[in-house]
């Protein structure tokens, strides 16, 4: 241990101290990686030492209350940052039984992600905060499902967006319980106008209802983009963006000098909302398709009557509720391939159909990019063979793609590159992302499971039984099915 620790300590005094002017862009980016994974690592040689003292009762020894007192009094860090650590090393450490004998760690996938540097603190305390809240009474199966999908999103994700993920997997995995019931969300519901203070400003406060938001949702994602809209630049373009007579130059100069906030945005675009139902009653087209909420359900959801739904625009909404609205709605009858895909949809023209539009937002839910979940109402439609590349513009080569992802597909230097997964693949059909190389040297093509967590339990879950059910033989055919659904887990 203090050979280990005194070559630990000259290589850090190296790192301090040696010149980095030499080294190009590209070796800054591979120091700053390949230092993070170190750290990551040196994390959970943090967790082994908390587990030894603690099994060695070295705290009581030393006359400290707790391992957290130990840490605090030790390290001089916070008591936050000691109870972080300790939690840490409960969920992922390997303790030790009175006779000595290592035992799996309460969360082993995430706990082999640690010990690799592929997942940090953060990701750790976001996977176990997810976790505490899936109900008792949840079989092991499905939590051991549930932690393996999440450990595996931390590896290619932020924190933030694996505590996201996580709040999709619960709504999927006990849908009904983790929503209040029907009559709890009519007692909760409501929209509280305050009084005007004396700027003239009323406040503004209450609870919506998932139908309530799945309205308002496409039509703030309409009339709140960056640019559109705003009272403070005289030039800013008003009223609808996909109006043919917008000047989508002046869109753009106008999105640069918007300093609004996101929820500035929301105000002011529910401002013209109201305005425009107001005066016309039509608040006309968005990305092709009408301003409504786009729902979609699939038929054994109809015929159960139960779980939850999503909407175009990334929300979740109680079937209960979205029968309710297909009440007054023209349903459309989409057909897929069994893999998911819809099946042929092609034209001649470069811009894709409303029919395309609506056939991808029922088949991908959202932006197609590995780990953006970034619902369908803010996706373009694009073409997985570029139109100037001699890419048709069929629903086969198409799919969805959020602004921010469409502008990253490009043949520079840094760019990325879609395709279509081809036959025999995990995910034939679908599209597969390949990232530049300073972001993943060995380009190996992705898919984005952000939107597909109902298939990706479904699918874990059925792998799970099937091994159970053959403990002690395995075909060439499921060893090979178990390599190529490693990567379902990909997010």
């Amino acid at each position: 241990m203090e050979r280990h620790l005194a070559a630990l300590d000259a290589a850090v005094e190296g790192l301090l101290t040696d010149p980095l002017t030499g080294l190009s862009e590209a070796d800054v980016v591979k120091a700053v990686q390949r230092m993070e994974t170190s750290l990551r690592k040196a994390s959970a040689v943090g967790h082994r030492l908390i587990i030894e003292s603690v099994e060695r009762s070295i705290p009581g020894n030393l006359a400290c209350r707790s391992i957290n007192d130990f840490l605090v009094s030790t390290l001089r860090i916070s008591a936050a940052d000691a109870a972080k650590r300790v939690k840490g090393a409960t969920k992922v450490g390997s303790w030790h039984t009175v006779g000595g004998e290592a035992m799996e760690a309460t969360l082993p996938t995430t706990a082999s992600a640690v010990r690799e540097g592929a997942i940090g603190p953060d990701h750790l305390a976001a996977i176990a905060r997810t976790l505490r809240q899936i109900p008792h009474g949840t079989t092991a199966d499905v939590i051991d499902v549930a932690e393996r999908i999440l450990s595996d999103a931390a590896r290619s994700t932020t924190p933030e967006d694996v505590t996201k993920v996580g709040i999709h997997l619960l709504a999927h995995l006990h849908p009904d319980g983790s929503v209040p019931d029907e009559r709890e969300r009519k007692r909760r519901r409501g929209l509280r106008l305050g009084k005007q203070g004396a700027d003239l400003m009323t406040p503004v406060s209450g609870l919506l209802d998932p139908e309530t938001r799945a309205l308002l949702e496409p039509v703030l994602a309409k009339l709140a983009r960056p640019g559109m809209n705003n009272p403070d630049d005289p030039e800013s373009p008003s009223g609808d963006l996909d109006s043919p007579d917008l000047d989508r130059t002046a869109l753009a100069k106008a999105a640069s000098r918007d300093t609004r906030t996101a929820v500035q945005r929301n105000h002011d675009g529910l401002k013209v909302a109201l305005q425009q139902m107001l005066s016309s009653g039509i608040l006309g087209s968005h990305r092709g398709l009408p301003v409504t909420a786009i729902i979609t359900l699939t038929i054994g959801q109809l015929e159960k009557a139960a779980g939850v739904a999503t909407t175009a625009t990334g929300g979740i909404v109680p079937i209960s509720d979205a029968l309710r609205m297909a009440q007054s709605a023209h349903p459309v009858l989409a057909l897929f391939d069994h893999n998911g895909r819809p099946l042929h949809l092609g034209r001649s023209r470069r811009l894709a159909s409303s029919d395309q539009r609506l056939a991808l937002i029922a088949a991908s839910r959202g932006c197609t990019r590995p780990g953006c979940d970034a619902p369908a109402s803010l996706t373009a439609v694009h073409h997985i063979t570029e139109w100037q590349h001699g890419g048709a513009t069929d629903i086969t080569n198409e799919d969805l793609a959020c602004d921010s992802c469409h502008a990253l597909v490009h043949d520079g230097p840094g760019g990325w590159k879609t395709r279509v997964a081809p036959p025999g693949s995990a995910h034939p059909g679908r599209t597969e992302w390949i990232a530049p190389p300073y972001i993943d040297p060995g380009r190996k093509p992705r898919v984005n499971h952000r939107h597909h967590l109902d298939h990706l339990v479904a699918g874990a879950l059925n792998r799970r039984r099937i091994r159970r059910a053959r403990p002690n033989r395995r075909s060439p055919a499921e060893v090979t099915d178990r390599a190529m659904t490693r990567p379902d887990l990909e997010l």
